[in-house]
């Protein structure tokens, strides 16, 4: 097939963000209507469709984490501002945490969301819980293939860190290991390529399947609580982060949304900040200009530890609702722990389940009984959606601002239109490697044509090492 032709055929084909709508609309009806009319098969279908999907993403994250992560390491050595893009990645985590658990407090305090409410005596704890010794302890394997087994993204960040820093240490003796870790890095996001194209018929059954067995009626005994997560986390991800994209990064948010919505969409139905990692990652390094040596530290690293919407804005609401209900006043002191454990703590749930363990630790932090956290485990799927939705897009506007700040954004590349998904996508490999592997290879075709030429026996010309 000639260029052209692909060419026109890749335009006739339905865009990629246009299947995930399609997936989530189909999800929709599908899932009201197994409710609605009590069709078993069909809301079995679209569990085990979602389930399925879910598990060939988790199948290959583990490697993608870890490869990811060691081959950042080694790639931020091309830039000589390294140990900067780091601190500043850091801060600009906690600075917009800070803004959501803000905004996640004042919403609480304003909308009283434990008014009225009252838990039932089954009301059970969480099978997981929180402290701060969770992350001290959870960091360090006790044995590196149950890291793999288990999932366990914090230690597969620890374990990467370690290996990728003593990778960078000893120099030219691991490029054999940093080039094998290349090419099963681009395996793996061959294969996790292949798993995301399935992501419409993914969706349709991850949304299907959460009406089908939870509906909205759960909702309703505690629509205030559920309101304030919807508003608290919207309020950050459409108004905070386009105010940092306009004033500080000087871009255009709708363009940033235009670009970064299906990582955002795909986030609230699978309802994974490290699942939706690989997506993510590719819409900040191909339609947002972030430099891909940078992106390729960013991304995984802001999947494990960025989580505005699990974090900030939930843990700070679900504090005063619980408060409210079991009649426990906070005081000044109280609000700044949530703040602290929002901003500092998040590192300590990367590992685990996410923003349940999130909030027992807050309510530990706090003294107030975990009991109250059972009530919302119920709901608490229909609240994770839109959570991680926050989640990923401050993980995809983050590397915006640090680039930006250090002239590493390509705004020829934010500023145009958004490159279609549909195409394969191109290996997160360092551009200065990738540069320099073109030029040795045209070096050598040089030295090739010239030896061909050569007639008069001179000696042949050699490439330079």
């Amino acid at each position: 097939m000639s260029a052209p032709e692909a060419k026109t055929r890749r335009k006739r084909r339905l865009p990629f963000a246009a299947q995930l709508i399609i997936g989530l609309v189909a999800g929709l009806v599908l899932g009201y209507v197994a409710r609605q009319w009590s069709v078993a098969w069909l809301g079995t279908t679209l569990e085990q469709v979602g389930t399925l999907f879910v598990q060939l993403l988790f199948l290959v994250v583990p490697f993608l984490v870890f490869t990811a992560i060691v081959a950042s390491i080694a790639n931020l050595r091309n830039l000589a501002n390294a140990g900067r893009l780091v601190a500043k990645t850091l801060v600009w985590f906690a600075v917009t945490a800070l803004i959501a658990v803000g905004i996640g407090l004042t919403i609480g305090l304003v909308t009283n969301p434990g008014e009225g409410v009252q838990l039932s005596a089954e009301a059970a704890r969480p099978e997981t819980t929180g402290s701060w010794t969770d992350f001290l302890t959870g960091i360090i394997p006790t044995n590196i293939a149950d890291a793999f087994l288990n999932v366990n993204v914090l230690q597969i960040v620890f374990i990467a860190i370690l290996v990728g820093a003593a990778a960078a240490k000893i120099g030219p003796k691991a490029e054999p290991f940093l080039k094998f870790n290349q090419s099963f890095l681009d395996l793996t996001q061959k294969a996790l390529w292949w798993v995301i194209r399935l992501a419409p018929i993914g969706t349709a059954g991850l949304i299907g399947k959460s009406i089908y067995s939870y509906g909205w009626d759960l909702l309703e005994p505690l629509a205030v609580f559920s309101i304030d997560i919807y508003v608290g986390s919207l309020l950050v991800m459409l108004v905070v982060y386009p105010i940092l994209l306009r004033l500080v990064a000087k871009v255009s948010p709708l363009q940033f949304f235009r670009k970064a919505w299906p990582a955002i969409q795909f986030a609230f139905v699978s309802r994974s900040s490290v699942g939706t990692m690989p997506l993510a990652q590719r819409i900040v390094v191909e339609r947002l200009g972030v430099n891909r040596d940078y992106a390729s530290f960013a991304s995984p690293f802001g999947a494990t530890t960025k989580m505005d919407g699990c974090a900030s804005v939930y843990p700070a609401i679900a504090a005063i609702f619980v408060a409210q209900v079991y009649g426990i006043d906070l005081g000044i002191q109280d609000y700044l722990l949530i703040v602290f454990v929002s901003v500092i703590g998040s590192a300590a749930t990367a590992g685990l389940t996410g923003a349940t363990v999130m909030l027992t630790l807050t309510l530990s932090t706090l003294g107030l009984p975990l009991e109250g956290v059972g009530l919302l485990l119920a709901i608490d799927p229909i609240m994770d959606m839109i959570r991680t939705a926050t989640n990923v897009a401050g993980q995809m506007v983050v590397p915006v601002l640090v680039s930006r700040s250090e002239g590493l954004l390509d705004h020829a590349v934010y500023d145009t239109a958004p490159r279609p998904l549909d195409d394969e996508p191109t290996a997160f490999a360092s551009k200065d490697a990738a540069d320099a592997k073109s030029a040795a290879e045209s070096e050598a075709a040089s030295v090739r044509d010239a030896n061909a030429r050569n007639k008069s026996g001179e000696p042949e010309l050699q490439p330079v090492a």
